[in-house]
């Protein structure tokens, strides 16, 4: 049952460890949340924030957890580090020092990422000068300044402030993925989204209240949301498992191989980083065109409104784009051929080595596009639907699927540790699905 895998979590040392610090790592990064960023009226802000819900602002301030409402030290969020990172795994295709380095294994890794922690502090001073010089022109709806003291003072203060927001975010996440329970920056993500849950709720139950929302609307929007949980949980489970046959040889006095075994492929290879890739694609620009008192950058704005057609015909291509880039990076069906090879495995019917690679490729990349599919379908089907009901707060597919999807992963993680230490984690050994109150 799932409560003895929780309770197996206290009995390995080690991964109680690595639970207790990941949860206190993300307790520093919501208190981090609730430091404000010197020379900002808090409330003139919250005032020009209570009327941004549905657009661009909300689902921005939605990944930084609400650190972009209160402007706090961490209002960037961790969206500069992805983006740095979006554009280095680009720059690994195109540049050939960057290729070789990602070809020497742990070592041209750690180099790969110092490259993103530059860029990361790159972009933090550039969206930070560009909110800081936007504030100064902001006005509240009672005619206040958001600014105390505006001029380079501020701007410099509140760039040294984002920018250390951001890499101290950084820094955390990947603690959490050395000496926690993996995957740092999607819980840094995770916890974010979840922290604006019972706000959002509360709003909900307020409106129903008054009466601004019907309790038919209420519930079919529980109903969709528990739909697309489920839906997301059976797809991210989802594989396609090809027959893998390997045959028999004498190496010294032992005798390998001769047993059948399985390559599985996941639907969603790339998981939640698509949509991430493209929410911070689409929000950099877009953000920076919001605090630039224009006509032409307001229809910009006006038209990548969360839900209008070009905003998300546009978050469905880049989803695309990165569910093929991003699956060709971490899996290269080459390579996967030559190990098979190697080790005497083949897949029955087909000849090994290049008629290999390009079976497991067409493979792939029929999975793939469905993956694609199944991602965009969650992301944009729901915000639509939330945007055309007025739904008081901005939780759309993007962060069911974000939610959903990390925390399959955050448990598979713990269950591996559970596993090597013979204890019951959370899947059922039969089926390798989750556990119920049955399993």
């Amino acid at each position: 049952m799932v409560g003895s895998g929780f309770q197996n979590i206290f009995r390995v040392p080690e991964l109680k460890r690595r639970v207790l610090f990941t949860l206190m790592m993300l307790v520093v990064y919501r208190i981090g949340v609730h430091v404000p960023t010197p020379g900002i009226d808090r409330e003139a802000l919250g005032a020009i924030f209570a009327r941004t819900q549905g657009t661009l602002f909300a689902m921005f301030d939605m990944f930084s957890g609400g650190a972009l409402e209160q402007l706090s030290v961490f209002a960037l969020g961790i969206m500069p580090y992805i983006s740095a990172s979006i554009i280095i795994q680009l720059l690994t295709v195109a540049v050939p020092h960057l290729e070789r380095l990602k070809k020497e294994g742990e070592q041209g890794r750690r180099k790969i990422t110092q490259y993103t922690r530059y860029g990361t502090i790159v972009l933090s001073i550039i969206q930070g000068l560009g909110i800081s010089i936007g504030l100064e022109s902001m006005m509240a709806p009672g005619g206040g300044a958001v600014v105390l003291e505006p001029g380079w003072g501020f701007r410099i203060m509140t760039v040294i402030t984002l920018t250390s927001g951001t890499a101290f975010i950084m820094w955390l996440g990947e603690q959490v993925t050395e000496r926690g329970i993996g995957n740092g920056i999607s819980l840094v993500i995770f916890a974010g989204i979840v922290a604006g849950l019972p706000s959002a709720m509360g709003n909900t139950f307020r409106l129903l209240k008054t009466g601004e929302m019907g309790i038919f609307l209420v519930v079919f929007l529980v109903i969709m949301m528990i739909g697309v949980v489920a839906f997301i949980v059976f797809v991210e489970q989802g594989q396609r498992r090809i027959p893998v046959h390997y045959a028999k040889r004498v190496v010294g006095n032992k005798m390998y191989g001769g047993q059948t075994s399985h390559l599985p492929l996941k639907v969603n290879t790339s998981g939640v980083i698509p949509p991430i890739f493209a929410s911070s694609i689409i929000m950099f620009p877009a953000t920076i065109a919001s605090f630039i008192d224009l006509p032409m950058m307001r229809g910009v704005m006006d038209a990548m409104h969360p839900g209008g057609f070009l905003y998300e015909t546009i978050f469905v291509v880049f989803i695309f784009f990165f569910c093929f880039f991003y699956t060709a990076i971490v899996f290269n069906p080459v390579d996967v051929a030559e190990n098979m090879r190697k080790n005497g495995g083949y897949i029955p019917g087909i000849r090994p080595g290049k008629r290999t690679s390009d079976f497991i490729d067409k493979v792939l990349t029929r999975l793939t596009l469905s993956g694609a599919t199944y991602v965009s379908a969650v992301c944009v089907l729901p915000s639509i639907l939330i945007t055309q009901f007025n739904v008081p707060f901005y939780f759309g597919g993007t962060a069911l699927l974000i939610v959903v999807a990390v925390s399959l992963d955050t448990v598979s993680q713990m269950e591996s540790h559970m596993l090597t230490r013979n204890y019951e984690g959370f899947l059922n050994k039969k089926t390798g699905r989750i556990r119920g109150r049955r399993g």
